[in-house]
């Protein structure tokens, strides 16, 4: 039986023991979430309340769900996107982010997401040249190799149980895989893991291959996608209080320095491959972009250390307030005139040049991959987390003015354009990955938001005692701008409004506010007040909320604990 009890309501003389309105600029310090920001939020909200079966805007190039834009990438990066949201701008929003990556977790477990490596694990030509017959296959996505999905959703669960100390994903069957084709096989399989037993199966994959990482698909170790569950470990370590992480970064290092390194020629390395044991290294700034924006968070020195000699080419100052990406040809031609010629990389004649380079390479068009690369997302998703405010700034114009910003049901994203450059040469190429989700997790993080994250996660203990805002959902059609927890003025603040300009009724609850008086502000304005006595009391707030931003304080003045 639960033992928390409602703040009460004071009386009239306390009223008056407050005063009328907060003082002017109150909220500087408390930055809301943005339109843009709102609407990332709300688009992760809508598709993953879609019915199941049904994908929308997400789907992919590849049928199969066998490429990068897959829909297991699409959902982990909304994952990683609300967990750097609640982390670093609303810590106090709890039950808005933990019902949100509840349901971006299940639809992870869906076999529409996963169910492609039952025909990826025969392996083939593609990933392994020397193959002479295919190998039995098994369904289960996570039993052996697969990093490219076990890792994402490892730290799914993992960033879960970090922000909400909530162990349900540890629970005997937290992880269900139901393998049921309809007109194939002998049945049924199920296939159950746990948060602990997801790890155990990681690690084991990566000492089988020595440690320089586990395989995305067979007979690859891809780097990138090896850095997410590295991030798990640390999280894990945190919650379990365990020490994983350490030996785990040690002994990759290691595997990789005999290998030369997993950053080559200026860039990071893209893959090994097993049986030929060969390292490819990037040939564009995609799978770079990627690995750095997530290596950050362990090897800070490495990521920062190489962004502009990796960005030199690739991104333009082409405008004051605007920068472009650049095709890989385009960016090599900058390079060669940078390296060659002393050019200057953002100068127009230096465009212009390689504009005419790329030209006579490429007469009839720059060549068309069978599936092209989100490589817009993996850029913006890396200069928020290692490049400058003005370079981020300048990348976020131009996905606005050059890649169709589209609102669907209060949410933002970003359609699926083919078409590579204009005339001009600005990027337009626009995939479900970066649409959808990676835009919105650049927009949502902030400068080094992994690598804070890494030095300082969520102990079960702070989130225990942290005061935070809950009965709070997006179901309910209202945004959250503000949900903030300041120990220094013992203040609560939350600012909501409708997204779609009609008015409607929550009723959010304080929880773990510390024991005293407490003062009700609307706007600015005193409105009524409470008394929190015992610390695991909830104080609710029924409010009518409208399209018009509504700010809500809650604030304790001097009055002390013990004078109640």
């Amino acid at each position: 039986m639960s033992t928390t009890t409602q703040a009460e309501t004071a009386s009239s003389v306390t009223l008056k023991a407050f005063p009328e309105s907060l003082e002017p600029g109150f909220l500087s310090r408390y930055q809301p979430l943005s339109k843009e920001q709102a609407g990332h939020l709300r688009h992760f909200h809508n598709l993953a309340s879609q019915r199941d079966g049904i994908w929308g805007v997400m789907g992919a190039q590849d049928p199969g769900q066998e490429w990068v834009d897959a829909y297991r990438y699409q959902l982990a990066t909304m994952a990683y996107a609300s967990g750097v949201a609640h982390y670093h701008r609303l810590p106090a929003a709890r039950s808005l982010f933990k019902t949100l990556l509840q349901k971006l977790i299940a639809k992870m477990l869906k076999r529409d997401v996963w169910g492609y490596w039952f025909l990826t694990s025969h392996s083939g030509k593609a990933v392994d040249p020397d193959i002479k017959e295919l190998r039995k296959p098994w369904a289960d996505p996570i039993v052996k190799e697969n990093i490219m999905y076990s890792g994402h959703l490892l730290l799914m669960v993992s960033l879960y149980t970090m922000l909400f100390n909530d162990d349900r994903y540890n629970e005997e069957g937290g992880l269900v895989f139901v393998w049921n084709p309809v007109f194939w096989g002998m049945g049924t399989e199920i296939f159950k893991y746990t948060r602990q037993s997801l790890q155990e199966v990681v690690l084991g994959e990566m000492e089988r291959q020595g440690w320089l990482g586990a395989c995305c698909e067979p007979n690859m170790i891809f780097v990138i996608c090896n850095q997410f569950p590295i991030i798990a470990f640390r999280y894990n370590d945190i919650h379990d209080k365990t020490n994983n992480v350490e030996s785990v970064i040690i002994k990759y290092s290691e595997a990789w320095a005999a290998k030369g390194s997993y950053h080559k020629d200026g860039m990071m390395v893209d893959w090994y491959t097993v049986r030929q044991d060969e390292v490819k290294a990037s040939g564009g700034i995609g799978s770079t972009a990627w690995t750095a924006a997530y290596m950050n968070a362990w090897n800070p020195e490495v990521a920062h250390r190489t962004f502009e000699a990796q960005a030199t080419g690739f991104l333009t100052q082409v405008e004051t307030d605007r920068v472009n990406l650049n095709t890989a040809p385009m960016a090599y031609a900058i390079r060669k005139l940078v390296k060659e010629e002393n050019a200057d990389p953002n100068a127009p004649s230096t465009i212009a040049a390689a504009t005419e380079a790329v030209r006579r390479q490429f007469p009839n068009g720059l060549p068309k991959a069978p599936y092209p690369s989100p490589t817009f997302g993996y850029v913006a998703m890396w200069v928020s987390e290692v490049g400058t405010e003005s370079i981020f700034n300048g990348l976020m114009n131009h996905v606005d003015r050059y890649l169709n910003p589209t609102w669907q049901n209060g949410g933002l994203y970003y359609p699926a354009n083919d078409e590579d450059v204009d005339e001009q040469g600005n990027w337009k190429t626009m995939d479900p990955f970066t649409g959808n989700a990676a835009v919105g997790y650049a927009r949502l993080n902030v400068p080094d938001g992994q690598r804070k994250m890494w030095l300082d996660p969520w102990t079960s203990e702070k989130v225990e005692k942290a005061p935070y805002i809950g009965n709070l959902d997006l179901g309910s059609g209202v945004d959250i701008l503000r949900g903030v927890w300041d120990e220094e003025r013992n203040a609560m603040v939350l600012t909501v409004r409708t997204w779609n300009g009609s008015a409607k009724q929550i009723r959010p609850t304080y929880n773990n506010l510390p024991t005293g008086y407490y003062g009700i502000y609307h706007n600015g304005n005193l409105v009524e007040t409470r008394i929190v006595r015992r610390s695991r009391d909830v104080m609710e707030l029924p409010l009518q909320v409208t399209a018009d931003e509504l700010t809500v304080v809650v604030l304790a003045n001097k009055y002390s604990s013990s004078r109640l």
